[in-house]
């Protein structure tokens, strides 16, 4: 496990309590990729050195530290200009990273499918190519550590020209996949199946919560960008409606625009959605806060206007006088994903959200077509059925998307009472 030495700039016009959590966050983010924190830098002032990010003073500071704590790696809580990142790398005998380069890092060594391995490498390239210049020694130490993963010294050493070509051709792969998940989209679609999406704040347990919507097993971990690639289940509600619910990558305060860009074809699994889930961590001092930065990324995704199901997530570690004061709009509810609290009221929540993004229908079945019946009962929100012996028919009352197939097929066949 390497040592760490962490260090900011605190703008003086910063809360206190923003940048206590924001520096909190860089110490779980440097836990994730693998480090342990031996000592902390920070140095108020109004704006980063343009040279140095840090005045020089503390940039002997932390040189100082380095050597006290045998520390492998220096971490930034900002970004770095090329310039900032050679002024302070010459001036340390560690490793100096940013906050961007550590999330990619986290990211390369999460991502598991082919698709999120391009995304990640795309995004490493996109933030690296302007930093090139005066890489060659620490590009010699890629490889071994935090901060190193991902493409690599071979492809880093050539020339700008072939990277972009590398860039260029990770672009391709990625249109190819969004072709092929435009695709999928499009055949699900006409299964008639409801997309529930999962959205929140690192580490709010959107994974857990899948569990327990669904009774699958995905892995949670107690860590940041526990889920990095896009996982989608099945979900059957109480009403017997089939719905896909998707997990996604999570969301967090300065969130590299690369990679918002580069992960675009696995974020869709956000805008396509009927209804997100917007999970909270309703134990986190800074729930308000992160609720905010959720809601802002959305709105750059082009997401702001999905109805949101807004879910207070950890309930069972809450005693009334703790529960952090959160303003979200209706419908919200607490619940425990870990303990299965109140899952059966959220599944009764999502069915009243989709209702009203449906048409309200009547319609006779013949008994003896339980095909028919069997897919009404899948594809639609069934909210009252029964059986007239006499005519041999099941009257269902529902709701269900404009332009079903079987509904409007009956009603065209004057099969509607």
């Amino acid at each position: 496990m390497e040592r760490v030495i962490v260090t900011a700039v605190i703008d003086e016009r910063e809360r206190e309590t923003d940048a206590r959590a924001s520096l909190a966050e860089l110490k779980s983010l440097v836990t994730t990729a693998g480090g342990t924190v031996m000592a902390t830098a920070t140095q108020n002032r109004p704006a980063p050195d343009v040279s140095t990010y840090v005045g020089k003073g503390k940039a002997e500071e932390i040189q100082t530290l380095v050597e006290e704590w045998e520390a492998d790696v220096v971490v930034v809580n900002g970004e770095l200009s090329p310039r900032q990142g050679q002024s302070l790398t010459a001036r340390t005998t560690a490793r100096v990273i940013d906050r961007t380069q550590l999330i990619l890092d986290i990211f390369a060594d999460r991502a598991r499918t082919k698709e999120g391995r391009i995304q990640v490498e795309l995004a490493q390239l996109t933030y690296l190519l302007p930093r090139l210049r005066g890489q060659g020694e620490s590009l010699s130490r890629l490889g071994a550590g935090i901060g190193t993963r991902g493409p690599g010294e071979t492809k880093l050493e050539t020339d700008r020209r072939h990277i972009r070509g590398r860039m260029d051709e990770l672009k391709k792969d990625l249109r190819r996949i969004r072709k092929h998940r435009s695709t999928i989209r499009e055949q699900k679609d006409r299964l008639n199946q409801p997309q529930f999406t999962l959205v929140g704040y690192t580490n709010s347990g959107k994974t857990t919560l899948l569990n327990a919507l669904t009774n699958e097993d995905a892995l949670a971990e107690d860590l940041l960008f526990a889920t990095l690639d896009p996982l989608t289940r099945g979900l059957r509600l109480p009403s017997g409606l089939s719905a896909r619910v998707s997990d996604t990558v999570g969301f967090i305060r300065g969130l590299p625009t690369t990679l918002i860009a580069a992960f675009r074809a696995t974020l869709e699994e956000v805008t396509d959605a009927d209804i997100l889930i917007h999970v909270i961590d309703a134990t986190s001092p800074e729930a308000e806060s992160e609720k905010q930065t959720v809601l802002q990324l959305l709105n750059e995704l082009g997401a702001g206007e999905i109805p949101v199901i807004t879910v207070m997530n950890k309930a069972e570690t809450l005693d009334e006088g703790t529960v952090p004061i959160v303003n979200v709009d209706r419908p919200w509810l607490y619940v425990s994903a870990k303990e299965h609290h109140h899952i059966g009221d959220l599944h009764r929540v999502m069915e009243d959200e989709l209702s009203k993004q449906m048409a309200f229908y009547a319609i006779h079945i013949p008994a003896s077509n339980g095909r028919l019946l069997h897919t009404i009962r899948q594809t639609t929100l069934v909210q009252s059925e029964t059986f007239d012996e006499e005519k041999e028919m099941y009257k269902l009352e529902g709701y269900a998307f404009e332009g079903h197939p079987q509904v409007e097929r009956l009603k065209k066949e004057g099969q509607e009472p």
